[in-house]
């Protein structure tokens, strides 16, 4: 079985995701940078990958893939090492529920609006817009809400073992812990805040720590 191929670049959230799959089962993996911000994502060669010319995406003996969740479901099912799914059917549907509020809600106000204004604005040379920062804060507000109440009694956030929903928080929460709001909100949690100590220290998110700048 030849290793799984990730395309997309190191940055991503949604590519983090796969690759800490791949580093929680053990599995080596090649990662391919897609250059986004050159327009990689939109060539030829990489629309024949992913027709909507997203990341990230995914080759495996000859299968290719999309969609972070169908990918990550695919690695947790066909390679071996500690199983990232619940073994119940509330579990499994816990987890499902956690990542949908990410891709859903939390993404969106955290990542695209809050993320993108307080750290690759400055980073470009722009400034952060006030007003897309203060419309995105009740979404991100409600999403940390909900991840927190799913936490309630649990160690992680679809029960007492690691499952792919912590992975596809994980990257969203490193960006997001390090902006203004994140310092101000995520102290309120307790619970995900106990839950980011533990996930952060995991030695899966120190081998997939991206460069920025």
């Amino acid at each position: 079985m030849s290793p799984p191929v990730i395309y997309g670049p190191a940055i991503s959230t949604y590519v983090r995701t796969v690759r800490l799959v791949c580093e929680e089962k053990g599995s080596p993996y090649e990662l391919v940078e897609v250059d986004i911000i050159q327009g990689g994502n939109k060539t030829p060669e990489h629309l024949a990958r992913h027709p909507f010319g997203r990341v990230p995406a995914f080759e495996h003996d000859g299968f290719a893939l999309y969609e972070t969740s169908a990918i990550t479901r695919y690695l947790d099912a066909v390679l071996p090492g500690q199983a990232l799914t619940p073994a119940d059917p509330k579990g499994t549907a816990r987890m499902q529920q956690a990542i949908a509020i990410v891709d859903s809600y939390a993404y969106g106000a955290m990542i695209s609006a809050i993320v993108m204004q307080r750290v690759v604005m400055p980073l470009v040379g722009g400034a952060a817009d006030e007003a897309v920062v203060a419309a995105a804060l009740p979404t991100a507000e409600l999403s940390l809400d909900a991840l927190e109440a799913l936490i309630d009694g649990h160690t992680w956030l679809a029960g007492d073992a690691l499952s792919l929903a912590d992975l596809h928080l994980a990257p969203v929460m490193a960006y997001f812990a390090g902006t203004p709001e994140g310092h101000q909100l995520l102290p309120r949690r307790p619970r995900l805040t106990g839950w980011w100590k533990l996930i952060s220290t995991r030695p899966s998110m120190a081998k997939t720590q991206p460069q920025l700048g």
